[in-house]
């Protein structure tokens, strides 16, 4: 049977109310200092990475692989043989980069970048292929009588592309199998292939590629 709470005249008294208050102001302190230490302990924080640094937290594709990639395969590029820049400076199209991976993973960001790498050295030069619906919009917009004859660009004077570059980022991920174990192991393999293709045989007259095989562990329990 459960126990009767007895009721005392005593628990009326001001002594016994003041030490209540006392231990019911202990234990708010006491509940807001944990609170406080839980949210302090929990708290986001931010700080600045070097970009040229090598940076990873998981296994997955990062911006320390794009540098790589850029690295690599921009050295090959202006290093080729096959590619004859002392004559004339060949005129490039980027047609991006297809993305096999299973990621979400914006590939524009590598040529882009081999782009810029490409121009600042002088040897080639690029088509904006981004922009041939503005340049069109433009041009049509000049020759609809708002622009004067004089100022208007001519046409059929745009650059034909010599060269196509455009490439293939895939990947293979490998797990552990399901097992008792302390730490989760997973395996990602990158595989980067660049090209260039001559525009008037159709050769491919450049390719290369780069490898990032990397491994991550973590803890089966954990934030």
């Amino acid at each position: 049977m459960p126990k009767k709470i007895l009721w005392s005249p005593a628990l009326l008294s001001p002594r016994f109310s003041s030490q209540w208050r006392g231990i019911h102001k202990a234990l708010l302190i006491a509940g807001i200092a944990s609170a406080v230490s839980l949210t302090s302990g929990c708290a986001a924080t931010t700080r600045t990475l070097d970009p040229d640094s090598e940076q990873h937290y998981d296994a997955s594709y990062d911006f320390s692989d794009k540098k790589q990639i850029v690295q690599v395969l921009t050295d090959s590029l202006l290093g080729s043989p096959n590619m004859l820049t002392e004559a004339t400076k060949p005129v490039v199209i980027v047609y991006g980069v297809d993305n096999e991976t299973s990621e979400h993973i914006n590939t524009g960001g590598i040529t882009d970048d081999i782009r810029l790498a490409l121009i600042q050295s002088g040897e080639y030069r690029f088509l904006n292929r981004k922009q041939r619906t503005n340049v069109l919009d433009e041009v049509d917009y000049q020759y609809a009588g708002y622009v004067p004859p004089e100022q208007r660009v001519v046409e059929g004077r745009q650059l034909g592309a010599d060269y196509i570059l455009s490439g293939t980022l895939r990947s293979i991920e490998k797990k552990q199998a399901r097992q008792w174990r302390l730490n989760k192991k997973e395996l990602v393999y990158y595989s980067m292939n660049m090209e260039m293709t001559d525009l008037q045989s159709g050769e491919i007259i450049w390719a290369d590629n780069v490898e990032i095989a990397r491994e991550a562990s973590r803890p089966i329990i954990g934030w």
